[in-house]
C-alpha cells in the first residue's frame, strides 16, 4: 500500500481522519473561544487585569489532570463515545460561560471548560486504531495540526460574528454559536464513526486506575514521572496565592496543596495496585515494553507543545515592548507562529514515517535547541523581519517535533494508547506553565535560552535512552489467543 494519503477520498480511514480532526478543531474552538472576545468581556464585567489573568490561568488548569483521566477513560470506553460525550458536555459548559452574570460564574465556567482540552487525547487513540504504523505519523500530524487550528478559527470568526449580531449581547450569541456547533457535531460524530475498522479488535487495558508497566524499575520511573503533573497544579495554586496574584487566601491555598498531595498519593497507590503482579512474577518478553520510551516522549512534548503555549501567550507583547510595534501589527506577526501548525505538525509526522521515529526527533530537537538559543540573542538592534524569521524557524522545528512525538505514541502499547497520549499531552501543558512562570521572573532573552537549554537536555536523553520502535507488539484477544501488531 502507498504511504501517501488521498485526503480527497472521504472513504474508509480518510473519512475517520477528517471527522476526527474536525472534532478536535471544534473542541479547541470552544476551549479558546473566550480569547478573541476577552476585551469585550473585560468591559462588560469591569474586570481588573488580575481578574483577566485569573480567567486565562483557570482555562488551562483542569486540562492537566483531565488529559490523564480522559486517557484512561478512552482506553476503556472507546474514542467514539468519549469524543461525542466531551463535545456535548462542553456545549453546556460553553453556554454557562456565555450567559454568566458574575465574575465568579465566569471563573467557574472557564475552569470547567479546561476539560474540553482533553479531547485531543481521544483522537490520538482513534487515529492509532485506523492507520497502520507506516502511516500513523502523517495521520496523527494532520489530526493534531489541523485540529489545533480551532483556536485560530475562534480568533478569526467570533469577533466578526459578534459584530454582525450586534447589541450588547452580541458576544454572548457568538459564544452560544460555538456551543450549538459542538452539541450537534457531538451527535454527528457518534453516528458517523466506529472505534476500529470492521473486523479489528479494540484492545482495552486489563486493569484501570493506572498505566500497566512491565518491570519494577519502570514502576519507579512511572511514579517519578507522575510527580511533575501534580507539581504543576501546585505551581498554579502558588500563582493564585497571596504570594502571586492574591486571588486565593492562605487557608484555601493550604487546603489546595494538601488536596493535591493526597490525590497524588491516592493515584500512586492505584498505580502500585494495578502493577502488583510484577512483584511476584516476570512479564513474558513478548508483552514487555519500556516505560523510558513514555518518559522521553513526556519530556519531548513538554518542550514542543509547552514552548508553543508559552510563545503564543508572550509574542505579541514581546514585539510591542522590544520593538515598539502597534498592537495590531504585533498581533499579526505573532499569529504567524500558531498558523504554522497546519503544515509543520503534519510535516513532522511525515518525516517520522519516512526516516524513522528516533532520527526525526533527534533532528528536530537539534533544530529546536539551536533556534531558541539563537532567539535568545535578540535585542532592540535586530531587524523585525529577522526576528520574525527566527520565530518561524523555532515554530517549524517545535511543531514538527510535536508531530514526531505523536507519531510514536501509538506504537508503544496499543491497549494503553489513550493513557500514554494523556500523560504526554499533560506534560505539554506542564511545559507551558513552567516556561510562562520562568518568563515572569526573567527577560525574554533568558526565557528563550531556557527553552533552548531544556530542548538540548532532552536531546541528550534521546541519544542515550530513546529506542526506535521495531518489530511487533503483542495483545491478547478475549479468547486468550495472541495478536501481533506491527510497529514498523
Amino acid at each position: 500500500m502507498s504511504q501517501k494519503l488521498n485526503l480527497l477520498s472521504f472513504k474508509g480511514n480518510i473519512r475517520i481522519l477528517h471527522t476526527t480532526w474536525f472534532a478536535f478543531f471544534i473542541s479547541f474552538m470552544v476551549w479558546f473561544n473566550h480569547a478573541p472576545l476577552m476585551s469585550v468581556i473585560r468591559d462588560v464585567f469591569n474586570l481588573t487585569a488580575q481578574e483577566v489573568s485569573v480567567l486565562l490561568i483557570l482555562n488551562v488548569a483542569l486540562t492537566i489532570p483531565a488529559r490523564i483521566i480522559v486517557g484512561m477513560m478512552v482506553d476503556s470506553f472507546g474514542p467514539r463515545r468519549m469524543f461525542s460525550g466531551i463535545l456535548i458536555f462542553s456545549s453546556f459548559l460553553c453556554l454557562f460561560f456565555a450567559w454568566a452574570q458574575t465574575f465568579e460564574q465566569l471563573a467557574l465556567a472557564r475552569f470547567l471548560l479546561g476539560f474540553v482540552g482533553a479531547g485531543f487525547v481521544v483522537g490520538i487513540r482513534m487515529i492509532g486504531e485506523w492507520f497502520p504504523a507506516r502511516q500513523t505519523g502523517i495521520a496523527q500530524g494532520i489530526y493534531g495540526g489541523w485540529g489545533n487550528f480551532g483556536s485560530a478559527g475562534s480568533a478569526m470568526a467570533l469577533p466578526a460574528l459578534a459584530l454582525w449580531i450586534g447589541g450588547e449581547d452580541g458576544w454572548r450569541y457568538a459564544l452560544t454559536a460555538t456551543a450549538v456547533i459542538a452539541f450537534f457535531y457531538g451527535i454527528f460524530y457518534y453516528l458517523s464513526v466506529t472505534d476500529t475498522p470492521k473486523g479489528s479488535t479494540y484492545f482495552k487495558p486489563k486493569k484501570v486506575g493506572g498505566m500497566e508497566v512491565t518491570s519494577k524499575l519502570d514502576l519507579a520511573l512511572y511514579l517519578i514521572m507522575s510527580m511533575p503533573i501534580y507539581g504543576a497544579l501546585a505551581l498554579l495554586t502558588w500563582k493564585l496565592s497571596p504570594n502571586g496574584m492574591g486571588w486565593l487566601n492562605e487557608q484555601v491555598v493550604i487546603i489546595t496543596y494538601a488536596s493535591i498531595a493526597i490525590v497524588y498519593l491516592y493515584q500512586a497507590m492505584h498505580i502500585i495496585k494495578v502493577n502488583k503482579d510484577i512483584f511476584n512474577k516476570e512479564v513474558p518478553d513478548l508483552f514487555r515494553y519500556q516505560f523510558k520510551q513514555v518518559a522521553i516522549l513526556d519530556l519531548a512534548y513538554m518542550v514542543t507543545f509547552g514552548s508553543e503555549l508559552a510563545l503564543v501567550s508572550m509574542l505579541p507583547l514581546f514585539y510591542i515592548d522590544m520593538f515598539g510595534l502597534s498592537p495590531v501589527t504585533a498581533g499579526l506577526l505573532a499569529a504567524i507562529y500558531p498558523v504554522m501548525n497546519l503544515i509543520a505538525r503534519p510535516g513532522g509526522g511525515m518525516m517520522s514515517d519516512k526516516i524513522g521515529r528516533k532520527k526525526s526527533l533527534v533532528i528536530l530537537f537539534s533544530g529546536i535547541s539551536v533556534t531558541f538559543l539563537l532567539l535568545g540573542q535578540v535585542n532592540e538592534t535586530w531587524a523585525v523581519p529577522l526576528v520574525v524569521a527566527c520565530t518561524i524557524l523555532c515554530g517549524l522545528f517545535s511543531k514538527g517535533g510535536s508531530g514526531a512525538v505523536y507519531a510514536m505514541v501509538p506504537l508503544i502499547q496499543r491497549r494503553m494508547t489513550g493513557q500514554v497520549a494523556g500523560m504526554v499531552g499533560a506534560y505539554g501543558n506542564v511545559g507551558g506553565l513552567i516556561f510562562l512562570t520562568v518568563l515572569s521572573f526573567v527577560s525574554p532573552q533568558v526565557f528563550f535560552m531556557v527553552i533552548g537549554g531544556t530542548a538540548a537536555t532532552v536531546l541528550l536523553f534521546m541519544f542515550i535512552f530513546l529506542e526506535e520502535p521495531k518489530g511487533q507488539t503483542a495483545e491478547v484477544l478475549e479468547d486468550g489467543t495472541v495478536e501481533l501488531i506491527d510497529v514498523t
